[in-house]
């Protein structure tokens, strides 16, 4: 080791599922992670540390990131693990000692769990760290870095001293006060991005019982940050050009004192320069917290239902009546706050006619557009997972841990629910895969275009073994589908063995409908390929996350309508063509239904018409090849873009 070890902290994106959404990867664990050691003296005196830029793990493929990780050879890395980000994770885990043995490596986050042997089996990590890793983290690389006392290590499953390849030291109730470490953001560790929403911590640990979430077995003692420290942290973060601040506090609203820190928080943001989100229980709010929160700036607020069945409710130690939840949205709403409302398909004691009665409950008292309904996932570490077998709970070993069945709510049941309150709420209530289009940019890593009648397979596989973007499209160009589509699979299995986490859209170019059993062929090899989170995450409905095909039609192409509704069928309405804007204008009201969603190529759109499709066009039912078009209709239009 020349010079001081060095530390790189690390925390993988949500994958999002277009290419200019926004990921929502704030490294919050990371950066306080790093604050601690700053705090113990570690850091910069025994060791140097940074925090991996979310602007580089966002945008990166895996070997890409792979490389930018060990440019430096770290001495070790430190990665939060998340439901989301596990399987990529691992697998650099893997790679970083494959090609760098002495670097040690250090896993934490919500997924370690002595339940979880996805993630414990894995035989690349040195140590794993359960719960609250400040202190621990302290210990951790002090033994490390030459006291090799071990034995003062709590809540640690160390690889090498470990008998039992599951068995973690001494579990250990963190009760250090939160005014303990400094905000990384004050020190230095993250930086406020106006574009991106700005995470902080005001509690930790939750009263609730609730058994399907992590929170109860973490701590159900609040430790709180004061007021005066909170507003102090605010003023800051707001200097640094903050926009939006989330709050990760597990229930806002159980904090003690809690309508003196409201009026706090508004005497900070009384210009309403920031907009707020935080989850709430429904009981103890008020009529006057309500406005107090709208005043504060809380612009978006979630709220668990979870069911409307009061006897699924007790079961799961939920509680609540489903009545006082209406009542408490219909009062947020009044004060202009957007809501998110839960409900849980699949709970333990629910029916498939619960979800349905839930679905109308919310119908009922018009809170219909802002309900968000998605199958139970049985996270590690929580009681339901626990208890699953005496529940009769089948569910999958990997994330997303998504139920199979329960012993009321048989498998098919599960994604008629979630078909069923689509229907009955009029939307889809996921967010919508969006092939990334736009034309070929030099300085980017995220397209390759290849012609399949004129190039060898040595010549294409040899291009696939570039690193590119985390996600990227490969056009495909053929005059003779027939003789050629069965070269696409193959290419991707090449693919995935430099980046085997992209998202990837493989784009078939062609001048006419490619044959129906070519495309159901090509969709029954992409389900083949090896699975993750990606293809589990959307797999009851039949979509897969990671690879989306799709077919793009020229400008001349004379469509077929039962050609069209057939490949339209199978590839999930990614069925495009190429059109200018009076082609688009003229069928507006057609696009992605009897007609292909439109292509727009061009740079150039007039102002009232880009107002007029903004007004009237489906949103998804339009893409376009330039840049510029596609991020501005993702962020304005579609509302899920980082600014």
């Amino acid at each position: 080791m020349s010079g001081k070890p060095s530390l790189k902290l690390l925390q993988l994106p949500v994958p999002p599922p277009s290419y200019f959404a926004a990921t929502g990867n704030v490294p919050l664990a990371a950066g306080t992670l790093a604050v601690s050691l700053e705090t113990a003296g570690i850091v910069p005196k025994l060791c140097n540390v940074s925090v991996v830029n979310p602007e580089v793990t966002d945008v990166m493929g895996d070997q890409a990131l792979l490389v930018h990780i060990l440019k430096e050879e770290p001495d070790f890395v430190g990665i939060s693990l998340y439901l989301w980000n596990s399987e990529r994770s691992l697998w650099i885990c893997d790679e970083i000692k494959k090609r760098s043995p002495n670097t040690k490596i250090f896993l934490g986050g919500p997924e370690v769990n002595a339940d979880n042997p996805f993630v414990l089996d894995n035989q690349s990590f040195d140590v794993a760290v359960t719960g609250e890793a400040e202190e621990t983290f302290q210990k951790l690389m002090l033994s490390y870095l030459g006291n090799n006392d071990w034995e003062s290590i709590s809540n640690a499953l160390v690889r090498s001293k470990a008998t039992n390849p599951r068995q973690f030291s001494k579990p250990e109730n963190p009760d250090f006060p939160l005014t303990q470490f400094s905000s990384p953001y004050e020190k230095g560790f993250l930086s406020v991005d106006p574009k991106r929403a700005t995470y902080l911590e005001t509690v930790r640990g939750c009263k609730s019982q609730c058994t399907y979430c992590f929170y109860p077995k973490s701590s159900t003692n609040l430790r709180t940050l004061d007021i005066p420290e909170t507003v102090q942290l605010i003023k800051s973060l707001k200097d640094k050009g903050a926009k939006e601040l989330v709050f990760l506090d597990p229930t806002f609203n159980h904090r003690p004192g809690f309508e003196k820190f409201l009026d706090a928080i508004a005497e900070v943001n009384g210009d309403g320069q920031l907009k707020m989100f935080a989850e709430l229980r429904a009981e103890g709010v008020t009529p006057n917290l309500a406005k107090k929160l709208a005043k504060a700036g809380f612009n978006k607020i979630e709220l668990g239902l979870q069911s409307v069945n009061e006897e699924t409710l007790q079961r799961i130690k939920r509680y609540g009546k489903p009545e006082k939840v209406a009542e408490v949205a219909k009062m947020l709403a009044g004060e202009g706050v957007e809501l998110l409302l839960d409900l849980i398909i699949g709970l333990p004691g629910d029916t498939p006619e619960d979800v349905e009665r839930g679905i109308h409950f919310f119908l009922e008292h018009g809170l219909e557009e802002w309900v968000q309904a998605f199958p139970l996932s049985l996270l590690p570490g929580t009681n339901m997972r626990r208890d699953a077998e005496k529940e009769g709970i089948l569910f999958s070993p990997f994330p997303p841990y998504r139920i199979i069945e329960t012993s009321t709510f048989p498998n098919s049941a599960i994604r008629d629910s979630v078909f069923l309150a689509e229907d009955l709420l009029g939307r889809r209530l996921d967010e919508t895969p969006r092939p990334f289009l736009c034309q070929a940019d030099a300085s980017e890593k995220d397209r390759m275009d290849f012609d399949l009648d004129r190039q060898s397979d040595s010549v294409i596989l040899n291009q696939l073994h570039l690193p590119m973007n985390r996600h990227s499209a490969l056009w495909f160009s053929a005059s003779d589908w027939q003789n050629h589509w069965q070269r696409i699979p193959k290419f991707l299995l090449e693919k995935l063995k430099t980046d085997p986490f992209g998202i990837v859209d493989i784009v078939l170019k062609s001048k006419e409908i490619i044959p129906v059993p070519i495309l159901e062929d090509l969709q029954l090899s992409l389900a083949s390929m090896p699975p993750n989170y990606l293809t589990r995450t959307l797999q009851h409905r039949e979509e897969n996350m990671q690879f989306r095909l799709v077919l793009l039609l020229s400008t001349a192409t004379k469509i077929d309508r039962i050609d069209f509704e057939k490949a339209q069928r199978i590839l999930h309405g990614l069925v495009y063509q190429e059109m200018n804007l009076e082609s688009i204008l003229k069928n507006l009201d057609f696009l992605g239904d009897t007609k292909p969603c439109a292509l727009y190529q061009e740079e150039s759109i007039p102002t009232k018409i880009w107002k007029q499709l903004v007004e009237k066009a489906d949103p998804e039912s339009i893409v376009f090849g330039s840049r510029k078009w596609e991020k501005l209709w993702t962020e304005e239009v579609l509302g899920y873009g980082e600014s």
